[in-house]
């Protein structure tokens, strides 16, 4: 790990305004058959119980998560970090913060779907708490099989 200081990002909620960022950022972070576009955001981002939270460093958007929550539980629908600050820190931020506010909204449970080919944010999810669920065969476009994760959120006291 580089030193980057991860205690500089600032992490805050984004709305549709936002699509074209998260989508250029998707862009970076993912193959092309996987990402998606600015619209695929807005409208998601319109949905109810769909929020997005983005990490910039010195106000430039490096990384971010979005979410849909739904009465006491929460599904990551992705996240994705611009591969010039991968494995420094920026997507443990972001899920510590994702879920600090999942706590304050009572959730006590988030899943996720994760290819099993990508080793990196299976390791990123292992180490913050979320454990293997189950298998999702052929569930990507590339025809990989999802890892469904998850984890506990612990009430605040």
């Amino acid at each position: 790990m580089t030193d980057f200081p991860c205690e500089r990002l600032s992490i805050t909620e984004v709305g549709e305004a936002f699509s074209s960022v998260l989508a250029v950022l998707h862009e970076r972070a993912f193959p092309v058959k996987e990402r998606w576009n600015a619209e695929a955001f807005e409208n998601l981002l319109r949905s109810s119980g769909v929020s997005a939270f983005l990490a910039c460093h010195a106000e430039m958007p490096v990384g971010f998560v979005l979410v849909r929550s739904v009465l006491d539980e929460a599904e990551i629908l992705t996240l994705a970090v611009d591969p010039a600050f991968q494995r420094k820190g920026v997507g443990r931020a972001v899920l510590g913060k994702l879920f600090h506010v999942l706590r304050e909204q009572e959730i006590i449970r988030v899943f996720l779907e994760v290819s099993v080919r990508n080793g990196a944010a299976r390791a990123l999810y292992a180490a913050t708490g979320l454990v293997t669920m189950g298998l999702r065969r052929r569930y990507y476009p590339d025809g990989s099989d999802a890892e469904v994760m998850a984890a506990e959120i612990t009430p605040m006291l």
